[in-house]
């Protein structure tokens, strides 16, 4: 073998160091031409306007996303604080459908406030109706398909579920009232077009009305006219005075309701904790499966996709930024606070990390009986390790060290 020279040694040198240099311009920069910020000078990066900085303050991933972001995806960002609120003498509320929110096919949302003692009026829908309450208490009250009477207070971080056509009734009680969300099976479900009982008493003939409840016509003289939806009631007596007022029937099998924050944790570490909820566990939650997920300041929620359904996402509290992404390839990072919704279609990977200083809680709904996941590196650590190592030209060594559970939260 020729001895290596001086010159030879800094020849190979000066060859790694290209090598090196040429690899850092690419990593965390795939694309040609390359993306971001990062590869922009000043003139190019600037925004005169006209612009809303408010706005633009709130979306910074949107004014500034990450050089690895590449293509166009439909918008999975939206937000509740965007929607117009129906406001009533009892509460009010404000939705999103697929009208408002297009990539949102499976499921649509409400918000609503009940005051104290607020009602909405005795009512059913065509589609299942999920909840989940993220302030104060309620009551709520259904009748099953065999007859029988369920009546049960609830507070914050439990949720209920009624299937379609189930009749039910919810009120605020004090001295707070209650804040929930409402999850409909169906993307153009409205809260504001539901089937009332006082909207069918008033467009039925009094006769038949007399007929239908063996009781004079006259009693029906001062129904309201118009129907009432959400209307300032007197706030109910004791919970098991109406159980006990109801329980003729029966009681059902299993309840309509459920302690989902309550429920010992699926995943629980350091960085975060989950708690799930679907038809294993909350028997009559046939068509939604529900997650509340908490991760810490900096921790991340680990890539990995859903198999068996589209997930909608409302964001309780804190603030994180979520990057999707799908064949094409395309990646597209945006950034959530309160009240905001996201929407990843099944089987898109994604990632969410907390951007904020304190506890990131948000709430994965699926139009689904059971929840499904596939985290990405417990598939890769479950694949022969020399075949990954190809594919990612990493150390079988290292790849050793990746973690090997699903649900993975990861610290900051």
């Amino acid at each position: 073998m020729q001895a290596l020279s001086r010159r030879n040694v800094l020849a190979l040198g000066g060859v790694a160091v290209a090598a090196t240099a040429a690899h850092a311009t690419t990593f965390g920069n795939p694309d040609e031409p390359p993306q971001g910020a990062i590869n922009a000078n000043p003139g190019s990066l600037s925004d005169p306007g006209p612009k809303n900085p408010a706005v633009a303050d709130q979306l910074p991933s949107f004014e500034n996303p990450p050089a690895t972001d590449v293509g166009g995806m439909p918008r999975f960002w939206s937000s509740f604080n965007i929607a117009s609120k129906r406001i009533q003498g009892g509460g009010w509320a404000r939705q999103v459908t697929v009208a408002d929110f297009p990539i949102s096919t499976s499921v649509s949302g409400v918000n609503m406030r009940l005051g104290p003692g607020g009602i909405r009026e005795l009512h059913w829908h065509l589609a299942a109706e999920w909840g989940y309450v993220t302030k104060g208490s309620m009551r709520v009250t259904t009748l099953d398909q065999l007859g029988q009477a369920y009546v049960q207070d609830i507070k914050e971080g439990d949720i209920w579920y009624f299937p379609a056509g189930s009749p039910h009734s919810l009120q605020g009680l004090g001295p707070d009232g209650c804040e929930f969300l409402i999850i409909f099976d169906n993307g153009e479900a409205s809260e504001f077009n539901t089937l009332l009982v006082t909207d069918w008493f008033a467009h039925t003939p009094p006769e038949i009305l007399a007929q239908n409840f063996g009781v004079p016509a006259d009693s029906f003289k001062s129904i309201p006219l118009h129907d009432l939806w959400i209307f300032q009631g007197q706030e109910p007596g004791p919970l098991a005075a109406d159980q006990a007022a109801v329980r003729s029937g029966g009681a059902p099998a299993n309840p309509f309701t459920f302690s989902l924050r309550d429920s010992v944790p699926v995943k629980e570490n350091s960085s975060g904790v989950v708690h799930l909820a679907d038809s294993r566990t909350f028997k009559v939650s046939t068509t939604i499966a529900a997650a509340v997920e908490t991760i810490k300041p900096g921790a991340l929620r680990r890539m990995h996709w859903h198999q068996n359904a589209d997930e909608w996402q409302y964001w309780i509290k804190g603030q994180g930024r979520m990057t999707v992404f799908d064949a094409g390839p395309r990646a597209e990072t945006a950034d959530f606070q309160s009240g905001d919704i996201g929407y990843v279609p099944k089987n898109q990977g994604h990632y969410i990390l907390n951007t904020g200083t304190t506890d990131l809680q948000f709430l994965s709904i699926f139009k689904a009986p059971e929840y499904h996941e596939v985290d990405l590196s417990d598939w890769l650590t479950h694949a022969p390790s020399e075949l990954v190592a190809q594919h990612l030209n990493v150390d079988p060594a290292v790849l050793a060290k990746f973690p090997k559970e699903q649900l993975g939260i990861m610290p900051g």
